[in-house]
């Protein structure tokens, strides 16, 4: 007699086929095929003719594709434009950063901040702090200026370089130790040592006895989405620092992860 095997409830596959093939079938879509000719659409995506010509029925119904009258065929439909953006709304980048500067907080026991960038400012929209006497003084919705600061380092290195030069031609630059780059010129030798690191390093560049870094995070396009730091005493960032390669390593995962997170996939 042969034993009967429980399944493990983690193990089963509760996947719907029909679903799964509508999926597919907008994917199908996406990629640019109108689907004009169905047997063609059968045979490129596995679906059975019958059962393609419902779905694209049903997908129009819904709004998730629309009929191409001059042209035939189908493209995306505003349904599934809505739907995309109320995901990307949900996922925004300041809704998602504080479970993940949380974390870096934890690991790296340093204080932890977003900002984006706001013509030659960066903004900041959030932050973390330790348990320690040495922790950020600076709030949600602080700005400071972009070419100063690790945040607006590394974003402006995003930047082309006409829309750089654009933002800062001709215009004053403060410096805030002897460190700030104060013009055009140097600023762009300085973001591209930073772009070419990936990371933007600052060892009480902007105020004494304070270090800091900085790396990017992208949105699911690839584009910048914002910037994340970590700062604390200068010592920890300071050249020959040990903490260095655990500051970038953390760092570099945390921004990772939250561009992950905003459907970032390069």
């Amino acid at each position: 007699m042969l034993e009967s095997k429980t399944v493990p409830a983690d193990d089963i596959i509760y996947g719907v086929p029909p679903v799964a093939r509508a999926f597919a079938l907008l994917r199908h879509i996406a990629a640019g095929n109108r689907c004009r000719n169905i047997s063609s659409v059968a045979k490129e995506t596995g679906i059975n003719r019958t059962t393609l010509i419902r779905l694209l029925a049903t997908l129009e119904q819904e709004g998730m594709i629309e009929a191409l009258a001059d042209e035939g065929g189908y493209r995306l439909g505003t349904g599934l434009v809505t739907l995309a953006q109320n995901a990307l709304h949900e996922r925004s980048i300041a809704q998602l950063a504080p479970r993940f500067l949380a974390d870096l907080v934890d690991e790296l026991n340093l204080s932890a901040h977003l900002g984006v960038l706001e013509g030659r400012e960066i903004v900041y929209l959030a932050r973390s702090t330790p348990n320690s006497h040495l922790v950020s003084n600076v709030k949600e919705g602080t700005r400071l200026p972009a070419h100063a600061t690790t945040i607006g380092r590394i974003l402006l290195a995003e930047l082309p370089r006409e829309v750089l030069a654009a933002q800062y031609q001709g215009v004053h630059m403060d410096a805030y130790s002897d460190k700030t780059r104060t013009s055009l010129a140097d600023l762009e030798r300085q973001l591209a040592e930073d772009r070419a690191l990936g990371i933007a390093w600052s060892a009480a560049n902007f105020e004494p006895e304070i270090g800091s870094a900085a790396v990017l995070v992208r949105d699911h396009r690839g584009g910048a989405a914002g910037a994340i730091n970590v700062t604390g005493h200068v010592s920890a960032f300071a050249p020959g620092s040990p903490r260095l390669p655990e500051i970038e390593q953390g760092l570099k995962k945390s921004a990772l992860g939250l561009s992950r997170a905003l459907g970032y996939r390069g």
